[in-house]
């Protein structure tokens, strides 16, 4: 275990080498949500990982509670993804063919998500979104279609309206909110069919689908808003948006890139009991390895067969079959008695040690969600509900300087309040212990 008393040696290589990736690479990386904006002065750079430790270019050990942003639900390097991808590599990692493995893997997906009767693989969360809206417009013959408020579905050019925090004043009223792009180089004409609107308030759901829902193709959404940190669903909501949908002739895609397979075997759509008409996957379905897929009944995802009229959805890496491989040997593990309940346990503890910390130092922060992902923010609110609470009332500066302190102590982190802490199946109730204390020690410094 690290020892929490013990400050970390010197980031110096961390910093030598993200100079040297400033040459070669725009800020020093590949994803913004990995630099010098993020982390101060720069990233860590991260050599090694073992179940929940983490080894940086200088040697510093750390608890890692990001999980590669979720991905990692069988924390790092677990024996039987190292043994399942070794073999897989020394018998051909890829053939772009036909193979058994990715049957299995379907096969198992669709033996935990009871919407799933078949399934398409894809190579990223942002290509699952892309597929399942294409075929609501075919099978709809409809084009607009709604999407929330600070809900992120990737970065295809529809999807790029208000999923990054701004100043209130910015975001129009609550009726109508003002579009605001979240990328320079799309054209105004894509989003000539988003229908924007707050997400968590089903009096202004029904209002958007009295005045769109008969021309709307879809409706995306994620069951936990992971985008804003980690903002659950008011009790009711996500039930009243699957009725309305189904009154309006909507499919409802249910985008679980972040929350598939990790609050329960059948996802978040198992856990709240809704069944949606599409679902996307990704993160913790390749236990660390890309993938993407998208699920639902066959009179929609038939749209793909050849022939005339068919949606296109062609790759190289579809069904990658190291990935595959994986993915079936991930699911067999998520399948096994025992792992949920520790996966929530662990959580749970965490959660709650977190409060009492911030009650004893007297500190206004909130810890928001359950079990296996949560969010900590520094606020005067009892709750933050949707997108607008978040861009209002979430400290996210304050939020940044603690997690830096956890960083000098040994606790892996994003420092973006935008995120979420994650629980994998690898983590204890001493690894909570340890971020609990380094919190403490975080709090007495911020005050």
């Amino acid at each position: 275990m690290v020892d929490m008393a013990k400050p970390l040696a010197t980031r110096t290589r961390s910093q030598q080498w993200f100079e040297r990736a400033q040459q070669s690479l725009v800020e020093g990386v590949n994803s913004p949500s990995r630099g010098a904006a993020v982390y101060s002065p720069g990233p860590v750079f991260l050599e090694r990982g073992q179940g929940t430790r983490v080894w940086d270019a200088d040697g510093n050990e750390y608890i890692d509670f990001m999980m590669s942003f979720g991905a990692l639900i069988q924390g790092h390097a677990h024996p039987k993804v190292v043994e399942v991808v070794s073999r897989a590599m020394a018998e051909g990692s890829h053939f772009a063919a036909a193979t058994s493995a990715e049957t299995e893997a379907a096969e198992r997906l669709r033996g935990m998500v009871a919407s799933a009767e078949v399934v398409r693989f894809a190579n990223t969360g942002s290509e699952a979104t892309m597929l399942a809206l294409r075929l609501a417009r075919a099978y709809t013959r409809r084009t607009k279609f709604l999407k929330f408020e600070g809900h992120y579905h990737g970065w295809y050019d529809p999807y790029l309206l208000n999923a990054h925090s701004h100043p209130p004043g910015q975001l129009g009223p609550r009726d109508s909110p003002t579009p605001i792009p979240d990328s320079e180089g799309i054209p105004a004409c894509c989003f000539d069919d988003v229908v924007l609107a707050p997400w968590n308030d089903v009096v202004a759901l029904e209002r958007v689908m009295q005045r769109h829902g008969r021309e709307l193709a879809a409706v995306i959404t994620e069951p936990i808003m992971a985008n804003m940190g980690c903002i659950p669903p008011r009790e009711g909501y996500l039930q009243r948006l699957r009725e309305l949908t189904g009154n309006y002739g909507v499919l409802l895609i249910l985008d679980e890139v972040v929350t598939g397979f990790r609050y329960a075997p059948g996802g978040c759509q198992a856990y709240y009991g809704v069944t949606p008409d599409l679902s996307t996957f990704g993160k913790a379905l390749g236990a660390g390895f890309p993938v993407g897929a998208v699920t639902g009944p066959r009179s929609i995802l038939n749209r793909m067969r050849s022939g005339e009229n068919m949606v296109l959805h062609y790759g190289t890496f579809n069904g990658h079959r190291l990935t595959m491989k994986v993915v079936a040997a991930n699911l067999e593990l998520l399948a096994a008695d025992g792992a949920y309940e520790k996966l929530h346990r662990v959580g749970d503890a965490a959660i709650a040690g977190l409060r009492e910390v911030f009650r004893r130092r007297k500190l206004k922060a909130i810890v928001q969600g359950f079990g296996p992902m949560f969010q900590i923010y520094f606020t005067e609110r009892d709750a933050i509900h949707d997108y607008r609470d978040y861009c209002a009332y979430a400290d996210t500066h304050r939020y940044s300087r603690f997690v830096h302190g956890l960083l000098e102590q040994g606790i892996y982190m994003t420092p973006s309040n935008g995120l979420h802490w994650i629980i994998s199946t690898a983590h204890t109730e001493p690894d909570a212990a340890a971020l609990i204390e380094a919190a403490d020690r975080a709090c007495a410094a911020l005050s």
